[in-house]
C-alpha cells in the first residue's frame, strides 16, 4: 500500500511539466469556480456510484445478500484508488476478488464476478473511445485517431474474445511461464500453478454454464447499461469544467474528447494516465499530435484541463483510498497486526 501512495505524487510530475512548460498559474485553475469544479466532482462521484451499484448489482445475483448494497459498492468504488495508481488503468479487479474471497466465496467464483464486472466496463468504455477514434479520424486528426483507435481496440477486442472464448475453451497458464514459475518456485512455484490452472478451469466451467443462459445474458445487457452510464457521466464532467470560463462544448464532445483522452491515457507510460490524459483532451479537440508539446496556449485553456484533471482524478484518488483502507483492506490488516507474515 505504501508503494501506492507513492505513486500518486509520482503521477503529478507529467501534470508539473505540463504547468510550467504552459505557465498555468493558480489563480487561472481558480478561474473555473467553485460551482462548476464542485458539479464535476460530483458528477466523478456519480461514476464511481454507478460502478460500485453494478458490482453490487451482479455480486447479488450470483452469490445473493452476502453483504449490504452501500458495502459492496463500497469496496468496489475503494478498488478504483489501485486502477487510479496503475498504468493502464488495472488492478481493481484484485482488490474485489480479494473481499470476495475473504467473504468465502470460491476463487472461481469470485474471479467471475471480477471478469464480468471488467469486461462489461471496458466493453462500453471501449465502444465509446473506438466512435471518439473514427470521429477523429473523419475530421483528419490522423495521429489522434491513430493512437485512440489502436489502443480501444486491443484492449476492448482482448477482454471481449477472451472472455465469450472462455465458453467454449478451457484456458491454462502459458506453458512457457508454466516452466519459468516452477523452476524459480520449485514446489510451491507447482503448487501455484496447479491451483491458478484450477480456478482458470472453475471460471471456464462457468463461463459456459452461465452465458448460456437467457438470465445471464440479461444480467451482462444491465451491467453494460451501469457502465455505459458511468462512462456518459465521466464524459460530460469537463463539459461542466469548461463553462465556467465561458467556454461552450457540447455533451457529444466533451464524451467525445473525454473518452478519447481516456484510450490515450490507457498507454502504458505513466500512473494513471498522468500527463496523457491531459495532453489527449487537448489534442483531441484541437486535431494536434498529442505527442507534442509544442502546442499553442491559446488552443484551448489549460486551465480548464488542469481544474478538469484534479476533479476527475485526484479527488476521487482521495475517496477511493479512504473507502479500500475502511473497507477492502480491513480484514487484512487486522490479520498482518496478529500474526505477522511468518506464514
Amino acid at each position: 500500500m505504501n508503494l501506492r501512495l507513492v505513486a500518486v505524487p509520482a503521477s503529478m510530475i507529467p501534470i508539473i511539466i505540463i504547468i510550467i512548460q504552459f505557465d498555468v498559474r493558480p489563480e487561472d485553475v481558480f478561474a473555473v469556480g467553485v460551482v462548476p469544479f464542485v458539479a464535476a466532482t460530483l458528477v466523478m462521484a456519480g461514476k464511481l456510484g454507478l460502478q460500485g451499484a453494478k458490482f453490487s448489482y451482479i455480486t447479488r445475483h450470483y452469490l445473493g445478500p452476502i453483504d449490504s448494497v452501500w458495502r459492496m459498492s463500497g469496496v468496489r468504488i475503494g478498488s478504483e484508488f489501485i486502477k487510479f495508481t496503475t498504468p493502464m488503468f488495472i488492478g481493481a479487479e484484485f482488490v474485489v476478488i480479494y473481499w470476495l474471497h475473504k467473504k468465502g466465496v470460491s476463487p472461481s467464483k469470485a474471479m467471475w464476478i471480477a471478469i464480468l464486472d471488467i469486461v462489461t466496463e471496458v466493453f462500453a468504455g471501449g465502444l465509446l473511445s473506438i466512435l471518439a477514434g473514427v470521429i477523429a479520424l473523419a475530421s483528419g486528426a490522423y495521429v489522434v485517431a491513430a493512437v485512440i483507435l489502436t489502443t480501444s481496440i486491443f484492449v476492448t477486442t482482448l477482454w471481449m474474445v477472451l472472455f465469450f472464448m472462455s465458453a467454449r475453451h478451457t484456458f491454462t497458464i502459458p506453458r512457457v511461464v508454466a516452466y519459468l514459475v516452477k523452476k524459480v518456485g520449485k514446489e510451491r512455484g507447482r503448487e501455484y500453478i496447479t491451483k491458478t490452472n484450477m480456478w482458470m478451469e472453475e471460471v471456464c466451467n462457468m463461463s459456459r454454464k452461465n452465458l448460456r443462459t437467457a438470465e445471464s445474458r440479461k444480467v451482462f445487457a444491465n451491467a453494460f447499461g451501469f457502465s455505459m452510464a458511468s462512462w456518459l457521466l465521466y464524459g460530460i464532467s469537463f463539459m461542466i469544467i469548461v463553462s465556467g470560463l465561458g467556454i461552450e462544448v457540447g455533451a457529444f464532445d466533451s464524451v467525445m474528447a473525454v473518452m478519447g483522452a481516456n484510450a490515450i491515457g490507457n498507454l502504458p507510460v505513466t500512473v494513471g494516465g498522468s500527463g496523457l490524459a491531459e495532453i489527449g483532451i487537448i489534442a483531441y479537440l484541437n486535431d494536434l499530435d498529442p505527442f507534442s508539446l509544442e502546442m499553442d496556449e491559446q488552443t484551448l485553456e489549460w486551465n480548464a484541463v488542469i481544474a478538469w484533471r484534479i476533479a476527475t482524478y485526484y479527488v476521487p484518488i482521495a475517496i477511493t483510498w479512504f473507502l479500500l483502507v475502511r473497507l477492502a483492506l480491513s480484514k487484512y490488516t487486522k490479520e498482518v497486526g496478529s500474526s505477522g507474515l511468518s506464514k
